[in-house]
């Protein structure tokens, strides 16, 4: 096989950890700061868009800026300890390894947020590349010369398609089974518990050719 299939891309929120709970009290203590209301509750089922386009529903165009900078800043406080590593999140990671492979995460996320919460759960990526949604995902994605971008969301499925990646896509964000069918994805797993089975025939068909 070539080398091109031994890095896989993983997207961060919902895919590799869910960061539900403490992405809520970040928003409740934005709320609590600016006084304006956030329905914290939405806010979380909605994951994976920049941040900046949740806080368009919210404050004016004018603030959005500003508080943008401001949840990033207080984001660590509150976001980073009550996350959760997906479940198989570890063992998908392990996999790509045992087969000589990298794992490379690349997140919508402010970078240095996603560095934390990964170091926070002992997910170690052999790099993290924040800052990037849904298409122009594939920049890193081509600039790390990765077969197989995993994630949970259409945009996570557009950047693969982009980057000319397989698209594997786990139904454990917002996006349900046949959305992410229907935006193109090549496999639509449960979840990572079911990645290194597929990594695995992935690898043996790939070296078959």
């Amino acid at each position: 096989m070539t080398s091109r299939a031994l890095t896989v891309g993983f997207d961060l929120d919902m895919t590799l950890i869910d960061s539900r709970p403490g992405i809520k009290e970040a928003f409740l203590a934005l709320t609590a700061e600016t006084g304006t209301y956030i329905d914290a509750d939405l806010a979380i089922s909605r994951l994976g868009p920049p941040l900046e386009q949740e806080l368009r529903h919210w404050f004016p165009e004018e603030r959005i800026q500003e508080m943008a900078d401001r949840y990033r800043e207080i984001y660590p406080t509150y976001a980073i300890a009550p996350a959760l590593a997906m479940a198989g999140a570890r063992e998908a990671v392990a996999a790509v390894r045992s087969h000589g492979g990298r794992a490379i995460v690349v997140t919508a996320k402010h970078e240095p947020n996603a560095k934390l919460h990964l170091a926070h759960l002992g997910i170690e990526a052999d790099a993290v590349i924040g800052w990037l949604w849904a298409e122009a995902k594939a920049e890193a994605l081509r600039e790390h010369d990765a077969a197989v971008y995993v994630g949970d969301h259409t945009g996570d499925v557009r950047g693969a398609r982009t980057a000319g990646a397989l698209s594997v896509a786990v139904a454990t964000g917002p996006c349900d089974a046949a959305e992410l069918r229907a935006a193109g994805a090549d496999a639509v797993l449960t979840d990572l518990t079911e990645f290194p089975a597929w990594l695995a025939a992935y690898v043996e068909g790939a070296a078959a050719k």
